[in-house]
């Protein structure tokens, strides 16, 4: 199960309200890719794949397709502002190692497939 924290909450709430996309959700998963190997996709979407797993967070909806359930299994979603940058942060107890911002990384059992940032 995935935890959001109520800073991170409130900003995707905002972005989905702002999307203007009847029925859009956060749909968070990963890809191949990233430096470490597997990357975190995180966006606003609107459109069902058979294979999702859904849940209700809040006044939104969180969807995770079924091949990224194991890796993202656990996560702590974050979000920080910090002047004139921040964003959200990923927490991730699946992780063995991850790359130097964050965006990627690697599990015990599997690496990914790396690929330059």
């Amino acid at each position: 199960m995935i935890q959001i924290s109520d800073q991170a909450t409130a900003k995707i709430a905002e972005l989905i309200e702002n999307s203007e996309v009847s029925g859009a959700f956060l749909r968070f998963g990963v890809n191949d890719g990233g430096c470490s190997g597997l990357s975190y996709q995180i966006r606003i979407d609107d459109e069902m794949q058979e294979d999702d797993q859904v849940t209700e967070w809040s006044s939104f909806k969180v969807v995770v397709d079924s091949a990224s359930q194991p890796f993202v299994d656990g996560v702590q979603i974050g979000y920080k502002e910090a002047g004139m940058t921040g964003g959200f942060t990923i927490d991730n107890p699946n992780a063995k190692a991850t790359c130097g911002c964050g965006a990627s990384f690697r599990t015990a059992a599997y690496r990914g497939q790396a690929k330059k940032c």
